[in-house]
């Protein structure tokens, strides 16, 4: 087993910000998704970007700082069903897909982000 973090072996913070920079605009273009990001700011959509990706960094064990509100606070009241929680994972995968993530990042990446799902899905 490797020593280094999720983190490093994903490639840092560029590489998990490109990954982020992949997986918004999949999730945006959804039309399923699309009442979650209408009459929103350009700066409130950057602000949430830069979030996932400190999230992600932090939860990979980089030495980025997540600073946003615990995910069961933030996704409080946005009513997301276990439909609406597989088609995010189907992007999920399609974005890691498309970078070509190693099985073994790929599969630790997506523990730590289903270990999110009860916090997120009221439904």
């Amino acid at each position: 087993m490797s020593t280094k973090t999720l983190y490093t072996r994903l490639g840092g913070y560029d590489a998990i910000a490109a990954v982020v920079s992949d997986l918004l605009p999949r999730l945006q273009q959804d039309p399923a998704f699309s009442h979650f990001w209408e009459r929103r700011p350009e700066d409130s959509l950057q602000r949430s970007k830069q979030l996932l990706i400190d999230f992600l960094c932090s939860g990979a064990g980089g030495p980025v700082y997540y600073t946003g509100r615990d995910m069961k606070t933030s996704h409080k009241g946005m009513r997301l069903s276990d439909v609406d929680w597989s088609t995010f994972m189907g992007h999920l995968h399609a974005t890691l897909g498309t970078f070509k993530i190693p099985l073994t990042e790929r599969e630790e990446l997506v523990t730590f982000i289903e270990s999110t799902k009860e916090d997120m899905v009221e439904e």
